[in-house]
């Protein structure tokens, strides 16, 4: 360790964000631990690689000899042990969204990935496209922390000596000192804003909420910067509305800076072309299903094109792009049956998922098994929409709403409520419990040809390993 290591005690480190900035805080030669109420995959078989001690539960004798500096996660609050010795002693403390501004952005350039869909996708293929230019010019290798594990680095976080800093920026709240969002934290130098849509109906109230935050960040973005944004959501311009930088937009609509056109699936790779003012720009092709992602992939080249990015290197990155683990990750094909994990979180996400796979697999009957588990899909104020993203599968299975006794009867997501709608409107949908239930109840019923898309944005009782195990025995 350097002279000016620390030891830095991070609280709830089995977070994403929190688990990679762990591994960064290492980097730098500071003495790392940390402690969660039960340590989960994939963050804790990163941090066992990374040879950091996780202490469980929390607990105050995790904090004995006192750490240097705790860093708190934004989902530990008051009554929680360390949370009480943290402030009961004056031990120094902070989140992890100032710690990585203080730590690693100063004398930076910040390029940060914001928006309610996409931002992990987009800021990986950011990162990847700088990785591929650095082969050129190695002064472009980037320093970057995903929401994520980047399958083309197989990490969250990398630590460069060179001057691009890449950064998910997340709305959500930082910790329980400091209800802003975490992208405040980081002060971008350029933005790219991929949508805007209510979510996180946990800590804000409303559309108008959502849109005061994103309004905030693009307010931080100085005159000599770049904001690349979407141009095919009202809420998106409204943002904007603070910039006094250049704006320039991306999408599918003619007023598009950079336009899609000619978007297809065929033989197995997503193609498309991107125009400029008129004119043919480029085509770029990548493995990654789905409109969306192809509005991702234009909006990060548009970014790296705009920051003196060749355009060379950025057709190349998106040809050898990997994907994200937990976005349409196919995670086995058994009996011809194959099973997708993706991270769903919202009802805009799960419709994009369901139509991504409809392109690559258009003649497989679609499941769609769904956990509501996010502090969005456990409430009622989106079910409306939830229904119309499920009718797009041919079978829907539903899991009961996660850790339903803390959300209020009158707010909480009733599935028993989208069944009803969705058999009103024709479709398969049925109600268990949990994952073990739905395993029981749906690998009989599975045949070859069936594509099972797996929703949740958590470890869903285990059914990602539990349902492939399952087929086996059947077919064994």
């Amino acid at each position: 360790m350097t002279p000016s290591s620390r030891h830095i005690h991070l609280s709830g480190i089995c977070g994403t964000a929190m688990a990679s900035l762990a591994g960064l805080l290492q980097l730098r030669g500071h003495r790392i631990t940390g402690s969660d109420k039960a340590a989960y995959p994939p963050m804790s078989d990163l941090l066992h690689s990374l040879g950091i001690p996780i202490l469980e539960p929390y607990a105050e004798s995790n904090l004995s000899p006192a750490p240097d500096l705790v860093v708190i996660g934004n989902a530990l609050s008051r009554g929680n042990p360390e949370v009480e010795c943290v402030l009961d002693r004056r031990i120094p403390f902070t989140s992890m969204a100032a710690l990585l501004h203080d730590e690693f952005l100063p004398g930076r350039e910040s390029l940060v990935v914001a928006g309610t869909h996409g931002k992990t996708t987009t800021t990986s293929m950011l990162a990847w496209i700088y990785q591929v230019a650095a082969q050129t010019d190695p002064t472009r290798e980037p320093s970057f922390l995903i929401g994520g594990v980047a399958e083309n680095f197989q990490s969250s976080f990398q630590l460069r000596p060179t001057r691009t800093f890449i950064l998910e920026g997340d709305e959500y709240d930082t910790a329980f000192f400091d209800k802003g969002p975490k992208f405040l934290h980081y002060f971008p130098d350029a933005l790219i804003l991929t949508h805007v849509e209510f979510d996180h109906a946990d800590i804000y109230a409303d559309l108008d909420a959502v849109k005061t935050a994103f309004k905030r960040l693009v307010n931080l973005v100085p005159r000599r910067g770049l904001i690349v944004a979407y141009d095919g959501s009202p809420n998106v311009t409204d943002c904007l509305a603070p910039a006094l930088c250049r704006v320039e937009r991306y999408g599918l609509s003619e007023t598009a800076g950079w336009r899609i056109q000619n978007l297809r699936h065929e033989s197995g790779l997503t193609r498309w072309q991107v125009w400029r003012e008129g004119a043919l720009w480029s085509e770029f092709e990548m493995q990654l299903a789905g409109e969306h992602n192809a509005l991702n992939a234009t909006a990060a080249a548009a970014l790296a094109s705009g920051l003196g990015i060749g355009k060379e290197s950025i057709q190349s990155a998106l040809a050898t792009f990997n994907s994200v683990k937990r976005r349409l990750e196919v995670r086995a094909v058994l009996n011809n049956v194959t099973i997708i994990d993706d991270f769903a979180h919202h009802p805009t996400a799960i419709r994009e998922t369901l139509r991504a796979l409809r392109s690559v697999y258009p003649q497989s009957r679609l499941w769609a098994i769904l956990e509501p588990r996010s502090n969005t899909l456990r409430r009622k104020v989106l079910q409306t929409d939830l229904v119309e993203s499920l009718l797009l599968a041919d079978r829907v299975v539903l899991a009961g709403v996660y850790q339903q006794q803390r959300i209020p009867d009158a707010e909480r997501l009733h599935p028993e409520d989208v069944i009803h709608s969705l058999r009103a409107h024709g479709a398969q949908a049925e109600l268990h419990p949990g994952g073990d239930a739905i395993v029981d109840s749906i690998a009989p019923q599975l045949a070859p040809g069936d594509v099972v898309a797996i929703l949740s944005n958590g470890a869903f009782d285990g059914i990602y390993e539990k349902l492939p195990a399952r087929l086996t025995q059947l077919h064994s």
